[in-house]
């Protein structure tokens, strides 16, 4: 056990250390240091997993709505609009099936860090029980399909297809939407759900596209290379020298079935990653029949709970999310200040992360490897992994860490990788650099809307995000964007948010269908919305500008503009409530829109 009288002893020095692992890793190109995949450079870049191309006439038609994304806010989105009695409108995905990142994502081990029972969208309403706690990918994949089929959402689902163009015709009051199959809807209202996980990211690291050997991205997992799925068994790696590069949420779960399987595994990280242990579990099919009607609610309000720091009467899940949580919200409310809350917050902080890098002290036996894993920045500051078998993997003999402190690799040549004067020859690289979550939206979406007068997002939006809400834009009328992070409020478990979004979105269109009328956000409902956000995010600017780089504080850079701080301050509940407020009134949505009649 960590002595807490001893943290609060090393605070300052504590303090001084995350400080200077965080200026290590500072770099002046923020988002720029990485660079768009391309399929010269990177192998299968749009689709490695189609099966069998679908065939099909380009459609011409009218709708009420189009959902550009078949992930889960693409889905909860139309399930929104099917519960409204909305069933005009068409889901657009350029994948071959529905379910967005779990689609994408089939790298070995991957499964969701939160529970099941809590991050499965519908999961009540579906009613099929998880075979474990913490469910895989593939079965992700099948929950997706089962809420398409259930809702009819397959059948107005354009699968393979990739939107080229939205454009606003003001003379119709419909967006023309435009795909790569040749396809021209006219559309009353567009639903951006494109996620924030959908557009994978690669470090510009120079040399990079002269590498002669196989590359793949850890979204675009090339099993016909390395052979077995996503349980293991890749025995096309036997005799293989790879390098996986990056330590984030997607390399710790494929880098302990790379070490059993590869001849020699050569792991490059720059920041050290935040594992505990999974403590998955088999589903218990009396607990789950013992279930009572509004258990998902109750339950994934009290994750939620927890992990805004807002105290609980009672622990429903009881995991390392609400254990942590707990243990640190206990803590800061002993203080009697805010000043002695922030510090005794802190404290507990210290004393979890001290207790980690103990434990990787206690499993790593060579104790240089053992130091270098060592994380030392806030629990928060990167998404918290929970991940069985990461540290053990450093003990195989054929596993070896290169530990670039922040760097990153100096280049890669035609048949290595190079750190510190010292190359390494491999057969493969496996990118693990995680998702362009910053990106604009011509970049997430693949392409660029077109509002009123041929304004394009990117531009009305290249001096930082405009919003009502995180969902609406003015200039942009009819149009709704369902993305759980930005400019709302941000849950670690982002479907329970998508939903929220999704519903909301789903009841302004009924609304508007009910009156007749197209709606646009104002510039000073936006204004307003940006004052609030600005006024709730001064408590998060000290915690994002000390973090070590990353996609919550975008990459050290710009914090004004960075993914955590432009979140809505006031926590999802307050937000939640907010918006089901605004919804029910009226004179809030007539006050904050501009309605014109529809044609």
């Amino acid at each position: 056990m960590t002595d807490t009288a001893t943290i609060a002893q090393d605070f300052d020095a504590l303090h001084a250390k995350y400080l200077a692992e965080r200026d290590k890793r500072l770099r002046a190109e923020g988002n720029d240091q990485y660079v768009e995949m391309e399929n010269p450079f990177i192998g299968e870049v749009d689709d490695p997993y189609v099966e069998q191309p679908i065939e099909r006439a380009a459609l011409s038609e009218d709708v009420d709505v189009v959902i550009v994304g078949g992930g889960f806010s693409g889905l909860l989105a139309a399930n929104g609009l099917v519960r409204e009695g909305v069933s005009s409108f068409r889901v657009i995905e350029k994948g071959s099936d529905v379910g967005g990142t779990w689609y994408w994502n089939r790298y070995p081990g991957c499964r969701c860090d939160v529970e099941a029972y809590s991050y499965l969208p519908l999961i009540e309403d579906i009613g099929e029980m998880p075979a474990e706690r913490y469910a895989r990918a593939p079965y992700i994949l099948d929950h997706a399909r089962r809420i398409a089929r259930g809702s009819g959402i397959y059948d107005r689902t354009l699968l393979q297809t990739g939107v080229s163009g939205a454009d606003w015709e003001a003379a119709s009051g419909r967006w023309i939407v435009t795909t790569d199959r040749g396809d021209q809807l006219r559309a009353r209202f567009v639903f951006m759900a494109t996620g924030v996980l959908s557009r994978p990211k690669l470090p510009g690291i120079p040399g990079a596209r002269t590498f002669k050997g196989h590359t793949f991205h850890t979204s675009r997992w090339d099993y016909d290379y390395t052979k077995g799925d996503t349980t293991g068994g890749l025995t096309g790696l036997k005799d293989k020298r790879v390098a996986i590069i990056g330590t984030g949420a997607s390399a710790v779960q494929a880098i302990p079935y790379l070490g059993e399987w590869c001849k020699q595994l050569y792991v490059v990280q720059r920041t050290p990653a935040a594992v505990d242990d999974r403590e998955n579990e088999i589903t218990d099919p009396a607990w789950w029949n013992s279930l009572q009607p509004g258990w998902w609610e109750k339950r994934a309000l009290n994750f939620e709970g927890f992990v805004n720091s807002i105290p609980q009467t009672e622990d429903l899940v009881q995991d390392g999310w609400t254990r942590n949580w707990a243990k640190m919200t206990e803590a800061m409310y002993k203080g009697s200040t805010p000043e002695e809350m922030a510090r005794l917050r802190q404290e507990a902080d210290f004393e979890k992360m001290e207790a980690m890098r103990q434990r990787i002290a206690g499993i790593v036996k060579d104790p240089q490897t053992a130091e270098a894993l060592k994380p030392y920045f806030n629990w928060m500051c990167k998404r918290p992994l929970f991940v069985d078998g990461y540290f053990e993997t450093y003990n195989r003999p054929n596993v070896k860490l290169i530990d670039t402190k922040g760097r990153g690799l100096d280049r890669i040549t035609e048949t290595g990788i190079v750190f510190g004067g010292e190359e390494y020859e491999v057969d493969c690289i496996i990118y693990a650099s995680g998702f362009e979550v910053a990106s604009p939206p011509d970049r997430t979406a693949g392409f660029d809307m077109k509002g009123v007068g041929g304004l394009t997002l990117s531009d009305y939006w290249a001096q930082g995000r405009r919003t009502l809400h995180g969902i609406l834009s003015h200039n942009f009328p009819n149009m709704g964007v369902i993305s759980g992070l930005k400019q709302a409020g941000i849950t670690w478990n982002l479907t329970f948010m998508n939903r929220r979004q999704a519903e909301h979105l789903a009841a302004l269109v009924k609304w508007s269908l009910d009156r007749g009328v197209n709606f646009e956000a104002t510039e000073q409902a936006e204004d307003r919305w940006l004052e609030v956000l600005e006024q709730k995010a001064v408590k998060d600017d000290t915690f994002l500008r000390e973090c070590t780089p990353g996609y919550y504080n975008n990459e050290g850079k710009n914090r004004r503009d960075s993914i955590w701080l432009s979140n809505y301050g006031g926590g999802p509940f307050e937000y939640m409530d907010l918006l089901r407020a605004w919804i029910a009134d009226d004179a809030a949505i007539t006050g904050d829109l501009e309605l014109t009649p529809a044609r």
